[in-house]
């Protein structure tokens, strides 16, 4: 297959391309290395593990330590014990048996700690993204996939698992036995040594390629594996769209595409893998060889003994060993550190709609709405609201009416504050929405759409969502007001039955009526329904039109909908066109008239003639 330039790479059209670009531009852009954010990250992390791993340091000192007594004590066996002092002897052996048992207990002792230690990291991470993610405003959701979260919640938090796992065992291992390894052969015989030492800028080629080589790698293929999970889980979620307009084929070619990418990164790295590998396996049976060569010729004219010779070999592949170890940990570390990058770009997100410093008390509310010249837009360079005016009185019944576009469910998602206006302000009671905290501003305004989504479990679960402390009864009571009970209690396990995925075992309307339950049993001061029972059929919408007396009694409702007939409970109607209010009155007193809502309401009769 042809690999992609990285300029194809960006005009790629599949979803899944366009998903992560954002995530490849940041990578590019960062290089190597722990950047601010992540450095943060990692060591708020490891903070409250500080004094186990550095207890977890002295273990792998020690290990390191007991495996380079091991040739010293077979030199001292060759050289010493074998001439006939068995003294020498059995002592040298028996202290090689206390290093290999040395080894095996703090080998014992690192893998079971950091075991635990590096669990409970994964577990704080994904307990901070899952927080974080939850605390993101709408915008950032709006256009952050799915794919990409989970992206960051599973692959990514592993790979930084594993760096915290392997990163004391491998380097502070490795380093300790390359350094000690070459201290000891210096001072087992120099000569050899500098013999041995003739081989290290040859080795210091190949790392300096391999670690350059491997970022490039191993970056493309973490790019790669997100690319592939994001494509996997954006078609499984409109997985019915697929079925319904016979997309497979398409979807299983974009797969198909982006999964042998995600190949060719993979031989890539291994093909990077092949390469180094062997070439430190080369050079350190070079240097063995050069050493046995030197010092055979040493050790024929008396200079250099035969256990010398043994244990500096010994030593020799003891220090190219560590060297194959720390290849192998670029990948781990290369993998780790573009996960702790992405995983730290949304730790260091700030939302655009946060809680304010000093929020405002408000326990009790009345449900005035009023919009003072705000101005809003979803992206710079359009505008939706250009400078809105509006006063909407505590326990009114307002719909709001208009074309598509004409901004009715951007005002009901800057009183639910799911956005912020750009200029002016929406108040709740004269106290700018802004002024209050989340748990507040939830309490006293409710959003109900036609997309409210139903959560697996039981439908009672479901209807407690906004008051999950609520008893058994009041849930009952919610689902018959808004005469939902009539189906519940005919569902195989009544109120435990469960809804299955998005609540699949339900019809739509069935799913609305334990919407609407919800909002009974949250009891809002402002209740803001954007379409809400054009999921409904006719019967059905009657039903719910006759609870809605109820429901909206002694509360603000703010009423959004294309069907006119939900809009005859309201007391008021507003009819927008490019986010400014056109019409304004009672709906008897614009049907006679001849604007627009006369209009839309002799269009609405003729529709169902």
């Amino acid at each position: 297959m042809t690999t992609q330039t990285p300029e194809q790479e960006r005009e790629d059209p599949t979803a899944a391309w366009r998903g992560v670009k954002q995530d490849i531009d940041e990578e590019r852009a960062a290089g190597v290395g722990l950047r601010g954010p992540s450095r943060r990250l990692l060591v708020e992390l490891l903070r409250p593990y500080k004094w186990w791993l550095i207890f977890l340091i002295g273990v792998v000192v020690v290990e390191a330590a007991a495996r380079l007594s091991i040739p010293l004590l077979v030199q001292r066996v060759l050289d010493d014990g074998l001439t006939g002092d068995t003294s020498v002897l059995w002592t040298s052996l028996s202290l090689m048996g206390l290093a290999i048992l040395a080894q095996v207990l703090t080998r014992v002792t690192f893998l079971r700690r950091t075991g635990r230690i590096g669990n409970a990291i994964l577990l704080d991470l994904r307990r901070r993204l899952f927080t974080k993610f939850q605390r993101l405003d709408i915008g950032f959701h709006d256009k952050y996939t799915s794919g990409r979260a989970v992206s960051r919640m599973t692959s990514d938090v592993e790979a930084v698992q594993e760096l915290v796992l392997q990163g004391i065992d491998v380097v502070v291992i490795s380093v300790l036995t390359i350094l000690g390894a070459t201290v000891i052969m210096l001072s087992l015989d120099w000569r050899l040594a500098l013999v041995a030492f003739a081989t290290y800028p040859l080795l210091w080629l190949l790392m300096r390629w391999f670690v350059k080589a491997s970022t490039r790698a191993f970056r493309a293929v973490r790019t790669y594996s997100a690319i592939v999970i994001v494509q996997f889980i954006e078609t499984m979620t409109g997985i019915k769209a697929v079925q319904a307009f016979r997309r497979e084929p398409r979807s299983a070619e974009i797969f198909e595409d982006v999964a042998l990418q995600y190949r060719d990164r993979n031989v890539t790295a291994m093909r990077t893998f092949a390469r180094a590998m062997p070439g430190i396996q080369l050079i350190g049976n070079l240097g063995i060889v050069l050493v046995v060569l030197v010092g055979g010729w040493l050790a024929v004219g008396g200079d250099v003994s035969i256990g010398v010779m043994a244990a500096f070999v010994m030593y020799l592949r003891m220090f190219f060993d560590p060297i194959q170890d720390l290849g192998q940990f670029v990948s781990t570390l290369q993998s780790a550190l573009t996960a702790l990058e992405k995983v730290s770009s949304v730790m260091e997100e700030r939302p655009k709609v946060d809680d304010p410093a000093e929020p405002v008390a408000m326990p009790e509310a009345r449900g005035r709405i009023e919009f003072d010249g705000v101005r809003f837009g979803y992206l710079d360079d359009t505008t939706v609201l250009p400078g809105l005016d509006l006063d909407l009185a505590a326990g009114s019944r307002v719909a709001l009416v208009g074309t598509t576009g004409a901004g009715k469910t951007t005002i009901a998602k800057l009183i639910a504050r799911f956005y912020d206006p750009q200029r002016g302000s929406v108040r709740l009671d004269g106290v700018d929405v802004r002024d209050l905290d989340d748990d507040t501003l939830r309490r006293h305004v409710t959003l109900l759409t036609q997309e409210n989504f139903i959560f697996g479990g039981s439908i009672a679960d479901n209807i407690a969502f906004g008051r999950p402390e609520a008893t058994r009864e009041e849930i009952v009571n919610a689902a018959r007001t808004v005469g939902a009970d009539s189906f519940i209690e005919q569902m195989p396990k009544g109120y435990d039955t469960d809804t299955g995925k998005r609540g699949s075992r339900l019809s739509a309307g069935q799913r609305q009526l334990i919407a609407f339950s919800r909002v009974v049993l949250a009891d809002p001061r402002v209740l803001i329904l954007d379409e809400a029972t054009s999921s409904l059929d006719i019967p059905t919408e009657r039903l719910v039109q006759r609870a809605l007396s109820t429901i909206l009694a002694d509360r603000t409702a703010i009423i959004i909908a294309h069907r006119l007939s939900t809009v005859e409970i309201a007391d008021r109607v507003l009819v927008l066109q490019h986010g400014e209010v056109v019409e304004d009155g009672e709906p008897s007193t614009l049907v006679a008239g001849e604007g627009r809502y006369a209009d839309l309401h002799r269009a609405w009769i003729a529709s169902l003639a």
